[in-house]
């Protein structure tokens, strides 16, 4: 079967920079640019609106100065207007070849808007197109507000066509400007268009205010469009444009009819740099690029994963350059566990796997979050609590306030005895343990000495769960250590100080 090849065009430069608060400097537009059009090999880029700042013009020259050495000029584009020529010479300084001519879709934008007929409208971009012809600059017409057009002034609509029918232009784009149309429309109005104007390439431009973008993206092709317009990461305006990451994958997927140029594997390289330039936060959830897209949380799923690959779909990590993870909390079975203990290197037997579960669980139930990294060190102190607990730290209040020294209120069980003290000292913990002297000396006990106290984070984990506290005691010149793992790191102390009361 001949496949039917579909353009791609970001416009993430410029639609999505319409993102509230987004702004790019001149270098992340030409870093962008590069890694579009070279990694992640869209056909196009619509990198700026004309006129609009000194900056932006600077962008666009360094973009355009780029993409002529490399021979792709004709692949960057720059939004302009219907303004007497005005942004045909903004484009000539900034050295660009393509306009993306913006011009009235529908009726009822035209007359309020503009408070034109339409033929005077189309006089004024004939003067444009021409204009630009002889400057030898390529033209593609946007139909702003096209959806509503199609609804309420079809007439209109199919008249404009009509007149560009009969004007030297490239492509035409059919914007679905405030994201209002359903599926069913997109396919039913794109489907008659493409009928009526068999010469005429056209893109579709969704935007997901629905969160209908990529549905009618895949109506779009189905109705015979010839290109797409996305963002990375859903950038734009309002609810943002059509995904670039997931419409990509659904086209792979399920359209097998159709060709694209793009490179699955740059999408999530390409988002995380969006995300960083623009200090927009990508879901967690997000398809394809979300952190947690990948990660399998049930230990049913793990489990599945081991026989057979039950849980796998065709949406693969590795495709797009990432990898299956299995999250660690309270939802973990055996089965996540030792998947994420194979990537470390690390056996346990059963019994050990069970108490290495059980403690995941319960941090998972204090809603606190454990990484791969944090695995070591809950399997040592899971591990070295081997011994019949018979004393307790039952509860305490620590007291750290500005001009007063802190302080400790601590009730102790030993033995089924409750103790009650309160101690201050010069910080939390030494006002803990001072508060614990307290309670041995009145049971004529001794405490070991504190030799040396060591707190280590997990390296590489990106989790708030954990901390350990290592603290190293001298009994009667006995060095014993004792470890405690906790997301504070005062309580990790505290529970390494409970541990070495149950083994003296």
């Amino acid at each position: 079967m001949k496949k039917r090849t579909i353009e791609i065009m970001d416009t993430t430069l410029r639609d999505g920079e319409q993102t509230s608060g987004v702004s790019f400097s001149a270098s992340e537009k030409l870093t962008l640019a590069k890694l579009l059009l070279d990694e992640l090999k869209v056909d196009r880029i619509e990198v700026a609106s004309a006129r609009v700042s000194e900056g932006e013009l600077d962008a666009v020259k360094q973009i355009t100065s780029w993409a002529k050495e490399q021979k792709y000029l004709d692949r960057v584009e720059v939004l302009t207007f219907v303004d007497g020529g005005l942004s045909l010479d903004w484009m000539k300084k900034a050295g660009a070849k393509v306009q993306n001519l913006l011009t009235k879709g529908s009726l009822n934008h035209l007359t309020h808007q503009l408070k034109k007929t339409p033929s005077q409208h189309f006089n004024g971009i004939k003067k444009v197109v021409d204009q630009a012809k002889k400057q030898r600059i390529a033209t593609n017409v946007y139909l702003e507000d096209w959806s509503n057009g199609m609804r309420n002034s079809k007439e209109y609509v199919f008249e404009f066509l009509d007149f560009l029918s009969t004007q030297p232009i490239k492509r035409v784009l059919l914007p679905d400007t405030l994201g209002v149309i359903t599926y069913k429309e997109t396919y039913d109005f794109i489907s008659e268009i493409v009928e009526r104007y068999p010469k005429i390439h056209f893109d579709f431009h969704g935007h997901n205010d629905y969160d209908l973008g990529v549905a009618n993206v895949m109506e779009a092709i189905k109705a015979g469009c010839h290109g797409l317009h996305l963002t990375v990461n859903g950038m734009g305006e309002r609810a943002g444009n059509a995904p670039m990451a997931s419409a990509i994958a659904v086209i792979n997927d399920f359209l097998p009819e159709i060709k694209i140029n793009v490179n699955e594997k740059a999408l999530f390289k390409v988002s995380k740099l969006v995300s960083a330039f623009t200090g927009v936060g990508i879901p967690s959830n997000k398809p394809i690029v979300g952190d947690s897209v990948f990660t399998q949380t049930a230990g049913i799923h793990a489990d599945g994963d081991n026989k057979n690959n039950l849980y796998f779909s065709d949406l693969m990590p590795e495709r797009f350059g990432r990898k299956r993870k299995y999250a660690l909390g309270k939802m973990s079975g055996k089965a996540n566990i030792q998947k994420n203990l194979q990537e470390l290197g690390l056996t346990l037997n059963e019994e050990e796997l069970k108490k290495v579960t059980a403690r995941i669980i319960e941090l998972g139930d204090k809603k606190e979050r454990v990484t791969k990294e944090d695995l070591p060190y809950i399997i040592s102190d899971v591990l070295h609590s081997d011994y019949q607990q018979k004393v307790f730290v039952k509860s305490y209040v620590l007291t750290h306030a500005k001009g007063l020294q802190p302080s400790t209120t601590l009730s102790l069980e030993i033995n089924g005895k409750i103790y009650e003290e309160n101690a201050s000292g010069d910080g939390q913990y030494d006002a803990f343990i001072n508060a614990l002297h307290k309670i041995y000396s009145s049971r004529k006990v001794e405490l070991p000495n504190l030799v040396d106290y060591a707190v280590r984070i997990p390296p590489g984990s990106n989790s708030d769960a954990l901390c350990e506290t290592i603290i190293t005691w001298d009994l009667n010149g006995k060095e014993f250590s004792s470890r405690g793992l906790d997301s504070d790191q005062t309580v990790s102390a505290i529970k390494a100080t409970e541990k070495m009361l149950n083994i003296i």
